[in-house]
């Protein structure tokens, strides 16, 4: 079974390919985690866990449907993480994740994809975009193969900068940074609610036709990078910046 989540769907994507691949089915985190279903899941497959990397290791919101949902059936589980750049030390939470929920870890795969946080960074425009997701396959498609086999992934090397970052920085990147209060809409909304269909933890709803936010945020960007009419800003941070959202299929 492959278990994804997504902000703004890079996840999605590795988790399509992989799936195709393997001819595995498919599990929406986002899903279950907007309706609060932690019941029991089974598979007689490995399950893959897809998702992006936030501050080096996988998002808070996805590591805590993983520690409420139930599993049955196979013990075995691959991560793949999509990111920016690199996932840091990921691997060594990750490890204990399996510990405590009773998995045989069978390794990490991180996937470079298209920049999306642009509460901080700038994402590519379209062209660099696409050219990344065209990179991206045959690390994806070469993961699958493992997975198909049921063979470990390689081991992917850390750094004691690696070690740092998880470590030191992703608890500082939380508590300082991650907060819906610097997002607010603009003029050029339309009132058509997709913010609130994207948003997956319930965090957004629209009053008087206009998306509010009820601090419960992770920062995956799907409100501002899925809104049609780029209606939605961060701060100052965002504004002029590309938007970056992959559809089913780029």
């Amino acid at each position: 079974m492959i278990l994804y989540f997504t902000g703004t769907g890079n996840s999605r994507y590795a988790a399509n390919l992989i799936a195709d691949a393997t001819e595995d089915e498919m599990f929406s985190m986002n899903e279950g985690i907007k309706k609060g279903d932690y019941n029991q899941l089974s598979s007689s497959k490995p399950y893959v866990f897809v998702m992006p990397t936030y501050a080096w290791r996988i998002p808070r919101i996805a590591d805590a449907f993983l520690r409420k949902a139930a599993f049955s059936g196979s013990k075995k589980a691959y991560f793949v993480m999509t990111c920016g750049s690199q996932t840091g030390n990921a691997v060594y939470y990750l490890k204990k994740l399996c510990l405590d929920k009773g998995f045989e870890f069978m390794g990490i795969s991180s996937i470079i994809m298209p920049e999306n946080y642009i509460a901080m960074y700038n994402a590519p425009d379209k062209t660099e975009a696409l050219k990344i997701i065209e990179n991206s396959k045959p690390h994806i498609l070469q993961t699958a193969e493992c997975i198909k086999k049921e063979m470990p992934l390689p081991k992917e090397n850390i750094s004691p900068l690696d070690r740092f970052q998880s470590t030191a920085v992703n608890p500082l990147f939380y508590s300082i940074i991650v907060s819906d209060k610097g997002f607010y809409s603009t003029d050029s909304c339309i009132s058509c609610g997709k913010c609130v269909t994207l948003c997956p933890i319930n965090n957004v709803h629209l009053k008087v036709g206009r998306p509010e936010w009820s601090g419960n945020c992770t920062h995956c960007m799907a409100c501002i990078c899925g809104c049609p009419k780029e209606a939605i800003e961060y701060r100052n941070k965002s504004k002029g910046k590309p938007r970056y959202f992959l559809s089913e299929k780029p």
